[in-house]
């Protein structure tokens, strides 16, 4: 196995097409980077985390945006996309109304998060607290992708609202994959 070593780039190891399967791997170094060609499946590539926590109320059966919104570029379209989002300050007021909440990849639905979140069939005031998912998603893409989490009230006679007083910062988290 050649190296190369320099006082600019560091230590250099050729790539692995030109050596032996088992010449370079994470167990024999120490140091410096390891291609993605020697990466096993399931690796996470690249990690993009976003938070939102401004208030935002909805009194309309429209899906609008919840503030919460992240973007990231695969490095390949057979990749994936692990998404997890904690949509936090989930809140009903009064009138019998509920929640639906939605997952969105460039602006299509991809997943429902939920249908009838803070529902009581009441007009008691409902803190639901946190939403969550965990998603994973196959965009077959190379190009910049936006993930966003949008929320109504279907019941539309009262408002709902997420990051509810503008304390609870809602989270979603993008990851790589490696396919």
């Amino acid at each position: 196995m050649s190296l190369i070593l320099d006082g600019t780039n560091g230590l250099t190891f050729n790539d692995a097409t030109t050596q032996a399967s088992t010449a370079t791997n994470a167990s024999n170094i120490s140091s410096g980077t390891l291609g993605k060609a020697r990466l096993p499946t399931g690796s996470v590539l690249q990690v993009v985390q976003a938070t939102y926590g401004t208030e935002v109320s909805s009194s309309t059966a429209t899906y609008i945006d919840t503030g919460l919104t992240a973007s990231i570029t695969p490095s390949s379209a057979s990749n994936k996309i692990l998404v997890l989002v904690s949509q936090n300050g989930i809140q009903k007021r009064t009138g019998n109304t509920y929640m639906g909440l939605q997952l969105q990849r460039n602006g299509s639905s991809i997943a429902q998060m939920a249908s009838t979140a803070a529902g009581t069939g009441d007009t008691s005031i409902n803190d639901v607290g946190t939403v969550s998912i965990n998603y994973l998603d196959s965009p077959a893409t190379t190009s910049s992708i936006t993930y966003k989490t949008q929320f109504n009230s279907n019941g539309v006679v009262a408002a709902t609202y997420v990051q509810k007083d503008s304390t609870p910062v809602s989270t979603i988290i993008l990851m790589e994959i490696l396919a």
